[in-house]
């Protein structure tokens, strides 16, 4: 009994162990803005919003998957860089949410996921008894859906910290690229590597988000899934005292939609306004990213350009350098021909005129310089005719 008692107590704590790993730490953001943290596990998440394990893969950091905007039955799965969210049609739940970059995401979306200001709904009040019912429809028709709301702040979040890293790259690399051009040393070599290699990476990083959201603005029907509030509005009956925009606490026990959430989007899809209105959210977001890449771009052509100045300026030190090699090379041969001549005349040989004619040295050693020197010469010009060297 007592090994069966530890046999258990130990089966407890790895199990409790195995759900402390697997929870993760949340904010969980309603239609009013406020924010509660939680930390549960991917089961309840699943059962919460209603989605599948492989759509929380993409969202799990542990995870190396590319910038995703996925529309679900019920629920929007976003993977942006940092920004990993699951959006529905009533709340957002963000993950990592005391991490320093996505610490502004949160701050930003409790600002303008409210539909009214603390100070325009305290105006409303007095005028709620007046025309309650004849205002509430074109207010409702006026304000953009809950999803619409989070995934523009989303969106936007992550266009801003794209565009400034860029900035933030364009001002180390610009005046290194500079430095480098008047002064090439290692240590602006290594300086200009290191910026090249972060630039790889940012472009890849713009180039997955624009990709994203490129292929969402060219198909209607993925745009269409990630309209939440009509989904759930036909779903919904129309004799419901729920509103139709946003989903209630209660919601949660709904049973899952197999072929609503497909019938609502056949219905709706012939409903162009709609869908131009978060054609023209991807529209503009789109324009940022693309512009952020174009600036990428720049700097690669202008990294690129300072790599081909700097191989020239390395092809003619290398040719200033095989031309100084060509002039010593003929000025040694020069000269060994007169070491030879002196080296004959050295030798320890009699000559019958060695006694009587000792001024024939001077002319051997004169005419022996003479003819090193031209030599010397003539090997230049013949370089020089060639092209070999310059003038």
């Amino acid at each position: 009994m007592g090994r069966d008692g530890m046999v258990s107590a130990a089966a407890v704590a790895d199990s409790t162990m195995k759900k402390t790993q697997a929870s993760r730490s949340w904010v969980l953001l309603d239609s009013d803005g406020e924010g509660t943290i939680l930390d549960i596990d991917k089961y309840a998440i699943m059962h919460r919003v209603q989605i599948h394990a492989r759509d929380l893969r993409i969202i799990d950091p542990l995870f190396s998957y590319p910038s995703a905007i996925l529309g679900r039955e019920k629920a929007i799965v976003l993977n942006l860089e940092h920004i990993k969210a699951i959006i529905t049609a009533n709340e957002v739940m963000l993950r990592d949410p005391l991490d320093d970059n996505v610490i502004p995401v949160v701050e930003e979306l409790k600002r303008r996921l409210p539909v009214k200001s603390p100070v325009n709904s305290a105006q409303s009040e007095g005028r709620e008894n007046l025309g309650r019912h004849s205002d509430a429809e074109p207010a409702e028709e006026n304000e953009s859906p809950f999803e619409f709301r989070a995934l523009e702040v989303t969106l936007e979040a992550i266009c801003s910290f794209l565009d400034s890293r860029t900035t933030e790259l364009e001002n180390d690399a610009y005046p290194a690229l500079d430095e480098l051009t008047s002064k090439i040393s290692s240590l602006n070599l290594d300086r200009v590597r290191k910026i090249k290699s972060a630039m790889t990476r940012l472009i890849a990083r713009v180039q997955k988000v624009r990709d994203e959201l490129e292929q969402l603005l060219e198909d209607d029907e993925d745009m269409a899934d990630l309209y939440l509030s009509r989904k759930f509005a036909v779903t919904t009956s129309p004799d419901s005292s729920a509103a139709p925009n946003w989903l209630s606490a209660s919601s949660m026990a709904v049973s899952r939609i197999s072929r609503a959430g497909k019938a609502s989007v056949a219905a709706f899809r012939g409903n162009e306004d709609d869908v131009e209105d978060l054609e023209m959210i991807f529209e503009a977001y789109f324009m940022q990213i693309d512009g952020t890449l174009n600036k990428l771009n720049m700097l690669r052509e202008y990294i690129d350009d300072t790599e081909d100045y700097i191989n020239i300026q390395l092809d003619n030190h290398r040719n200033q350098l095989i031309q100084l090699e060509l002039v010593l090379s003929s000025g040694t041969c020069s000269l060994t021909l007169y070491s030879l001549i002196a080296g004959i005349f050295g030798m320890n040989i009699p000559y019958s005129w060695n006694d009587d004619y000792g001024y024939v040295f001077k002319w051997v050693v004169i005419l022996s310089g003479i003819a090193s020197a031209i030599l010397f010469l003539g090997v230049l010009a013949y370089a020089r005719f060639r092209g070999l060297i310059g003038t």
